[in-house]
């Protein structure tokens, strides 16, 4: 007989999206215009192949990324692909505020497409943490808070600290693993303690899933560059970019046979931490300007992501119990604290008046400072939201199960 499940998706998901796609339509008939008049047909065709990039990385790399586990490659696949479409619209109408503000209408365009993309991705590294212990009404809550808290984390250090729109973005790897792991926290399950039932993988699953870290790995640069208006500057981000996640991929090949007992290579950790590079350097890449500080950024980015994702991930479980699936702090939130003090520290390198080193100083720990706390006071209150049992939790033993969500008709029953 078909196993029974709790009606999460009939009585909660359907009447929610439909709510939120009809609330999205509705706002969009009256307070959005594309901005027509400011179109440059050769600005718009150099950044539409980086949109598209961006595109690949936020719905296709994540979602193979996240279909790693045995029996949940549809719902790792399936939910990333819903959540970053409501994120991103959710993203655009938040950006908007200001214009609507001072012009009634908010105005977009390619560029507004983009930044709402990156700030959707925040939302999709922090679901990386909770990932097959939620149900989709769960995912679809995280999203449209994170990005609320992203947004105002944004409008808060280029208000405040006056810092420019590309540094601010680039932020979304360190609010989004602290967002993330206080998640984790909030919401542990005792089951976790000992590794669910179904939280395993095999080597299709494996497989699929690498093929979306080879995709992340590949289209990174335009990630890191897309936002970079100056021709000359776009190029050198797109080639430290690439020297930074070369060095780390060949890093934590090595460094995964080192720390292995067996000396033989672990999946995981190539797929985590391949890309350690290019988080750290877009933290950076406004100050470096040397092919071989791109490198050694790379080259510490995949040590210390590598060695955290071996050790420090199931020290978090057992010390403060934090179950995080994708280890997302090893993968995104050490390489982001690596690339922001790599940031510090050639900034003030480069620096010849000391007083203009301290003041930077301040504000750029001033950044770090509002936005780990920023996240981690979203992450509780997000925590605190979803424990409530109107969102209907799975039960631990259907967590990391398609069959909760998704029909298959070779499981249905014949009278």
């Amino acid at each position: 007989m078909a196993p029974q499940y709790a009606p999460s998706l009939r009585s909660r998901l359907g009447p929610i999206l439909l709510f939120l796609q009809i609330g999205f339509i509705v706002i969009f008939a009256f307070y959005i215009e594309i901005d027509n008049e400011q179109i440059d047909k050769n600005k718009f065709s150099n950044l539409y192949p980086e949109f598209q990039d961006v595109n690949v990385m936020v719905f296709l790399s994540f979602g193979f990324l996240y279909s790693f586990f045995v029996r949940y490659g549809f719902s790792g696949s399936g939910f990333n692909f819903l959540v970053a479409i409501m994120a991103t619209q959710w993203a655009i109408l938040l950006n908007g505020i200001e214009s609507w503000y001072s012009r009634g209408k908010i105005r977009v365009n390619l560029r507004s497409l983009v930044v709402a993309e990156l700030c959707a991705s925040s939302a999709l590294i922090s679901i990386g943490a909770m990932v097959g212990k939620t149900n989709p009404v769960h995912l679809i809550l995280i999203a449209l808070l994170e990005v609320s808290g992203f947004v105002l984390n944004q409008w808060l250090l280029q208000t405040l600290l006056k810092v420019q729109l590309l540094n601010s973005i680039m932020m979304l790897h360190i609010f989004g693993s602290f967002f993330g792991l206080m998640l984790t926290l909030i919401l542990h399950r005792t089951e976790s303690e000992q590794q669910f039932e179904k939280e395993k993988f095999d080597r299709k699953t494996g497989l699929f899933s690498m093929l979306g870290t080879l995709l992340l790995w590949m289209f990174w640069p335009s990630f890191n560059s897309i936002l970079v208006d100056d021709r000359g500057r776009k190029l050198g981000v797109v080639f430290c970019t690439y020297l930074a996640l070369a060095v780390s991929a060949v890093t934590a090949a090595a460094v995964s046979v080192l720390s292995s007992p067996k000396g033989k290579l672990n999946l995981i950790h190539v797929q985590s931490c391949v890309f350690a590079g290019g988080v750290a350097i877009g933290l950076s890449m406004s100050v470096v300007h040397e092919p071989w500080q791109a490198m050694t950024i790379g080259f510490t980015a995949a040590v210390v992501s590598t060695i955290g994702f071996r050790y420090l991930k199931i020290h978090m479980l057992l010390a403060f119990h934090s179950h995080d699936t994708f280890a997302v702090l090893s993968t995104h939130g050490l390489p982001g604290l690596l690339g922001w003090l790599a940031h510090l520290l050639l900034q003030i390198k480069d620096s010849d008046d000391h007083t203009t080193a301290i003041r930077f100083a301040v504000f750029h720990i001033c950044s770090l400072l509002i936005t780990i706390s920023l996240s981690l006071s979203m992450g509780i209150i997000t925590g605190l939201l979803l424990k409530w049992n109107f969102w209907r939790p799975q039960q631990d033993k259907k967590c990391f199960d398609d069959q909760a969500f998704w029909e298959f008709p070779q499981n249905a029953v014949r009278k």
